[in-house]
């Protein structure tokens, strides 16, 4: 899979300048749910898992020049990591904290995209389709149909890819409603395995040519049927 983004108020970094690093960009946004039913375990596992991810493209040297990844936490829906790349990304501690509004979180995610793929035009930076990565265990508690509508419509005009991922206890019927893809039920608390395929399907899409069709490995090792 394959594509591009952009960026704007929300997403400067300036470990990333374009002018040092003109290589094309694979951008990643993670909507991550911290709502209080992931305290505990599932949090721990969720941030060990961000570790895999920093980890596992540390040792790719041109995933680390072409990816970059943000993060969006809810609730409440904030922009937790503006736009940074790979070779800057620190994996943040997350805390456990309010509810869940999973709406505000897709529209923030799917304005990010927008942004940064305007910053890349901008700055002449070719770019792979932007990936848009939901991991919850719940249902959204804010207004989200306008979202689905959002994701749907940017899927259907090939602006990103979104995908969804349910912890046990997720809303899974929702999360069919918000994405033209099948959302994936992750097996456990296997957010490690998760975020090595993750790092895995970036990794082979960075080495592509943007507009290229790539093949991504199966979910397997860490989803459930």
């Amino acid at each position: 899979m394959t594509e591009q983004i952009s960026f704007g108020q929300f997403s400067f970094d300036p470990n990333n300048s374009f002018a040092d690093n003109a290589e094309p960009r694979c951008p990643l946004v993670l909507l991550l749910d911290v709502s209080g039913s992931m305290s505990g375990a599932p949090l721990q596992a969720l941030n060990d898992g961000l570790v895999t991810l920093k980890d596992e493209l540390a040792a790719d040297s041109l995933a680390m020049k072409r990816v970059e990844i943000s993060i969006v936490t809810f609730g409440p829906a904030q922009i937790h990591t503006p736009f940074t790349s790979a070779s800057s990304f620190y994996p943040p501690i997350l805390t456990p904290q309010g509810d869940t509004p999973m709406g505000e979180a897709i529209r923030q995610g799917v304005e990010l995209v927008r942004q940064r793929k305007e910053d890349y035009r901008a700055n002449g930076i070719p770019y792979y389709r932007p990936w848009i990565f939901l991991i919850t265990d719940g249902g959204p508690t804010d207004e989200w149909h306008s979202a689905a509508a959002q994701v749907r419509e940017g899927e259907e005009s090939k602006k990103f890819a979104f995908f969804s991922i349910g912890v046990q206890g997720a809303n899974m019927d929702v999360l069919r409603q918000i994405s033209s893809r099948a959302p994936i039920s992750l097996q456990g608390l296997k957010f490690r395995e998760l975020f090595s395929w993750l790092s895995s399907s970036l990794k082979s899409v960075s080495q592509s040519t943007p507009g290229e069709l790539v093949a991504l490995p199966p979910p397997s090792g860490w989803s459930s049927v």
